[in-house]
């Protein structure tokens, strides 16, 4: 049944929160944050502040420590000038109508030397190197050997991203995304491939489990939980990481977050930036689990996304590239129009150009 009540323009509540439409900025890595101190600037404001028609902005993935970094020039929230940089993001989003989550990241092993306090190695599940690459000062680098965290460390992490949220909240987010997806540190303790602890982090599934739900249980208890969100890739093989059975694991993931009252459950259909059928997963069941606001993400285009959220298969849908060469996808989604198309060579640090300067709508009419 298709009608305005389930339309992808639609205002849905989340919480205490009410969003103008069901579209969603997914959070995109673009290494434009100041140099030397990973704060938030000027150009990122204007960057935002053009997409704040979106229903709910999802900020870039931003580290929640040095530790938690893996590539240069991405935001961080654990410093004072940090928080103050986000804060005048938040601010001129604010005014412009916008709602905005921040999405809080640790990498583990997908990160280099060079990116970690005193040159250290980068935290793991287990020490298994990642077949992978990451974005260094000086360009695109094999990601470096990582070490295995020792139990004792672990509420440290937790503690980490507790802070982080804490910090999003004085920075005027409404709300933080929980990043456990695409291979980064939570994922990697979930899947078999990349965690082959023997504490009690590691071996069943539990086990494996028990870290990302510590880590949404702390927060939570600082934080309403219907201002927590989490991010998930059951089947993506992003940054190197695999599951021998991805359902057995991410039902039990669900079912217990079902149990918390969460904004939403955000998740990575298929593979990241990639086909949809990578790998054969049931998203209908996970959300029927989830019981509560589901957000569908990759390659969703205009017709996939009215027809999910018409029909009741998503509540929200985030878009990611379309977004970077869109300011305005929002009003394009509406009218049908022809999208700008997103030069990838200026996706990855840089200045403006591929970031604040592609055209609306009414500047290519005038053009």
């Amino acid at each position: 049944m298709n009608n305005d009540s389930l339309s992808l323009f639609s205002p849905l509540i989340i919480g205490d929160m009410t969003l103008k439409n069901r579209i969603v900025m997914a959070p995109l890595t673009r290494n434009r944050a100041t140099h030397g101190t990973d704060a938030p600037n000027d150009l990122m404001v204007e960057y935002y502040r053009q997409r704040a028609t979106a229903g709910l902005i999802i900020t870039e993935a931003t580290q929640i420590s040095k530790q938690g970094q893996g590539y240069a020039w991405t935001p961080g929230i654990y410093t004072e000038s940090q928080i103050e940089g986000w804060k005048k993001v938040t601010d001129t989003l604010r005014k412009a109508g916008g709602h905005m989550f921040m999405q809080l990241w640790h990498v583990g092993r997908i990160s280099h030397t060079s990116l970690q306090p005193d040159n250290g190695a980068p935290v793991a599940p287990s020490a298994i190197k990642a077949n992978g690459k990451t974005y260094t000062e000086t360009g695109f680098a094999d990601v470096s050997e990582p070490r295995a965290l020792e139990t004792d460390e672990i509420p440290n992490i937790i503690q980490d991203y507790v802070k982080a949220a804490q910090n999003a909240f004085r920075a005027g987010m409404d709300g933080v995304e929980i990043h456990a997806a695409n291979g980064y540190l939570l994922d990697q303790f979930m899947r078999d491939g990349t965690n082959k602890r023997t504490d009690m982090y590691g071996g069943s599934i539990e086990n494996r489990i028990r870290l990302t739900l510590e880590v949404i249980d702390a927060v939570v208890a600082v934080i309403p939980s219907y201002k927590v969100g989490i991010r998930i890739s059951p089947v993506s093989p992003a940054n190197d990481c695999h599951d021998s059975d991805p359902t057995a694991v991410f039902m039990a993931l669900t079912q217990e977050l079902a149990k918390r009252n969460l904004a939403y459950l955000h998740v990575v259909e298929g593979a990241t930036g990639g086909p949809r059928d990578v790998a054969p997963f049931d998203y209908d069941a996970l959300k029927s689990a989830f019981n509560g606001v589901y957000m569908g993400n990759n390659a969703y285009d205009r017709d996939m996304a009215r027809g999910a959220v018409s029909s009741g298969k998503a509540d929200l849908v985030a878009f990611g590239k379309p977004f970077i060469a869109n300011p305005d996808l929002v009003k394009r989604l509406h009218t049908g129009a022809d999208l700008n198309v997103p030069d990838d060579k200026t996706f990855y640090g840089g200045g403006a150009e591929g970031y604040t300067d592609y055209p609306f709508l009414q500047q290519k009419a005038a053009e």
